[in-house]
């Protein structure tokens, strides 16, 4: 037996030392290893039809609003509380801003709907509504010392019934044109402008892990050997390289390429063609995750919703005003919303009385699934984000198939009950949690 056996053994240690030198997060890489079983999945289920550029360009738009707020709700979980009213403060930043629009820039400031400053001004509302109710909910849970779920249960019914009265119940519609590129599919940068995107977001990836390299080294720490870098590196490139790819390669419809050189006044040329290339929903999708992964790793108050989460009490005794804390934590959710609902409402062209209808579920069910500890102390952003991927690439594989919303829901309880029973496991195995 121990003859039939051994020669297997060499090449299970090279396994593992190859991954250890990569210094990867094995949940990260089972979270990606899923990811990518529920894609081909589905892309064999539905005949080839998932896996195109049009359906990966579609996913990636549905995806930006939930994965933007699921970023903030990392910093609500991590420091030990729970915000259930996020998709009704969206639809209340939403009507505030579709209210901008119609009616207070034109009827009160005298701007048209297409006028340069309409779009910012609106956003602005959004952003100071969302901020000023985040923060009304972290006084409340902070200061009063109501529990978060009795403030954001009471906000999720609040909020959804203020915008519902700020429209009358109406549809508002349609939106400033520039608001509406926000959205995705009529906002994106163009084949050539993507690449260049691709090309500098690669070249900026790669000098992050050469500073990061640089700064182990400065201070002592042992660093990864350099074939492992360069893999990583190019692993990196690659990730960015293709999807910028992918992107490219959804075509303009002819008939809109037509009437977007009609509206330019001129003629379509014979035979041409034309990518989309990357929304910019996406590229803010992409600044809002790195502005959040700089506070968490490199920020005292990153360093603070951190230590919070794992011991509030020593938090508080070390000098930390908790209080203040959750304010602010809670502030930045309400302004991730705000995001959000540009982003969404941009997306429809217009504002309805069911934008961000059990968004609340889907963003923790993001959060939890990408690796947020519900005892807090414990997340990441881009956990989160890949957890919003995989939520909405399920639920959008399960449409395309056939499945019913009411069975579509059914599953994604089961995936999110699941994942946090495999969390825990992985914790302990671990000796994280």
């Amino acid at each position: 037996m121990a003859d039939t056996t051994e020669p297997h053994a060499p090449p299970a240690r090279a396994s593992r030392g190859f991954f250890q030198a990569l210094e990867i997060d094995t949940r990260l890489l089972g979270m990606i290893g899923a990811f990518i079983v529920l894609c081909l999945v589905f892309h064999f289920w539905t005949e080839g039809r998932f896996l195109t550029p049009r359906n990966i360009f579609n996913l990636t738009i549905q995806t930006v609003s939930v994965a933007i707020m699921a970023t903030g709700m990392v910093f609500i979980i991590v420091t030990r509380h729970i915000d259930l009213s996020v998709g009704s403060l969206l639809a209340t930043c939403s009507a505030m801003m579709a209210m901008t629009q119609t009616l207070i820039t034109p009827e009160w400031l005298g701007l048209g709907l297409d006028h340069p400053m309409t779009a910012p001004i609106a956003i602005i509302v959004g952003l100071i509504t969302g901020v000023v109710i985040g923060a009304f909910h972290g006084y409340l849970v902070g200061y009063l010392m109501i529990p978060a779920f009795i403030v954001t249960l009471g906000g999720l019914l609040v909020w959804r019934n203020v915008a519902w009265h700020l429209t009358n119940g109406q549809t508002i519609g349609p939106l400033d044109g520039t608001f509406q590129t926000l959205g995705g599919i009529n906002g994106t940068m163009g084949e050539t402008a993507s690449w260049i995107f691709g090309l500098i977001a690669t070249a900026a990836a790669i000098l992050l892990l050469l500073s990061a390299r640089r700064n182990k080294i400065r201070h002592g720490f042992p660093v990864k050997p350099v074939w492992a870098e360069a893999v990583l590196a190019g692993i990196v490139a690659a990730a960015i390289l293709g999807f910028v790819a992918i992107l490219n390669a959804y075509e303009i419809p002819t008939r809109r390429l037509e009437r977007m050189f009609a509206d330019r006044g001129e003629v379509m040329p014979e035979g041409f063609s034309a990518g989309y290339g990357v929304p910019y929903s996406v590229l803010i999708l992409i600044v809002i995750a790195t502005i959040m992964t700089v506070v968490a790793q490199r920020t005292r108050l990153g360093r603070y919703i951190f230590a919070t989460g794992g011991n509030p009490d020593a938090a508080m005794l070390s000098g930390i005003n908790t209080r203040m804390l959750t304010v602010k934590v809670f502030a930045i959710m309400g302004a991730l919303c705000a995001i959000s609902a540009v982003v969404a409402s941009a997306r429809l062209t217009f504002h309805s009385n069911d934008i961000g209808t059990l968004d609340e579920l889907r963003v923790i069910a993001a959060a939890v699934i990408g690796g947020t500890a519900l005892a807090g102390g414990m997340g990441t952003i881009y956990g989160a984000i890949l957890g919003a991927l995989i939520m909405q690439s399920l639920q959008s594989g399960m449409a395309m198939v056939g499945v019913e919303a009411p069975y579509q829901n059914i599953v994604v309880g089961i995936v999110l009950v699941l994942a946090v029973f495999i969390d825990i496991v992985y914790r302990r195995k671990t000796g994280d949690g």
